[in-house]
């Protein structure tokens, strides 16, 4: 039998080991683990999608509903565009834990909008404190991951991107049916707040992390 690709490039195939692998070495770097526990928060408790469609209804109807839906993005792309400045922060853990936290007290505050401009204003920067906090993550994972590994974290990455935004709708749905729609959106927003600091409590290795230094200059001897 002709070998596979995976096969033919010297890698492992995917496995239930693999993911295995991959879940025990997060357990051994908290700082690691700790951007996943951040993430799957912010997403569980700060993500009202589904409550987008509501909520624009009474803030003006269905141009309103697509602008909340873009505002994220239109975010994310400005803080994108505008990240010069990451390189210079060294303490990337507490980057991502005050970006996650941010994440949810815009949401928070965007359930008391009474205008739509202010809103969307505020989803947009929602979606700009998460893509501060995406970047903060990646640069984590690339400078914690072995690359022999890297397959199997972004597996564990996987399932929290595709898992985590269905969990948050589907609570945010539920707690809407219970409090009500603007409740919902301040409610998860608060609770992302406090889950951010939970993970920081609980996984100091995160909150202290800091960016690799860089190795210091051997100053040339004279007389040489």
């Amino acid at each position: 039998m002709e070998p596979g690709f995976a096969e033919r490039q010297g890698a492992e195939r995917p496995s239930l080991r693999g993911v295995v692998d991959g879940v025990r070495f997060a357990r051994s770097r908290p700082e690691l683990m700790g951007t996943y526990l951040v993430d799957i928060n912010a997403m569980f408790f700060g993500m009202p999608l589904a409550l987008f469609p509501a909520f624009a209804n009474r803030l003006g109807g269905p141009g309103v509903l697509g602008l909340l839906y873009a505002a994220p993005s239109i975010g994310a792309v400005v803080a994108s565009l505008t990240s010069g400045w990451a390189g210079r922060v060294r303490r990337h853990g507490r980057a991502i834990v005050y970006a996650a936290a941010a994440w949810g007290g815009f949401i928070a505050l965007a359930g008391f909008a009474r205008e739509a401009w202010l809103a969307v204003l505020l989803i947009a920067l929602a979606g700009a404190a998460d893509m501060v906090s995406g970047l903060f993550r990646s640069t984590i994972w690339n400078t914690t991951i072995p690359d022999h590994l890297r397959g199997r974290l972004a597996g564990i990455e996987m399932i929290s991107y595709t898992s985590g935004p269905l969990l948050g709708q589907m609570e945010s749905g539920v707690m809407a049916a219970l409090v009500g729609v603007r409740a919902s959106f301040v409610s998860g927003g608060i609770l992302c707040v406090i889950g951010c600091g939970a993970c920081a409590l609980a996984l100091p290795a995160l909150w202290t992390y800091e960016a690799p230094g860089r190795s210091p200059k051997v100053p040339a001897e004279s007389g040489v």
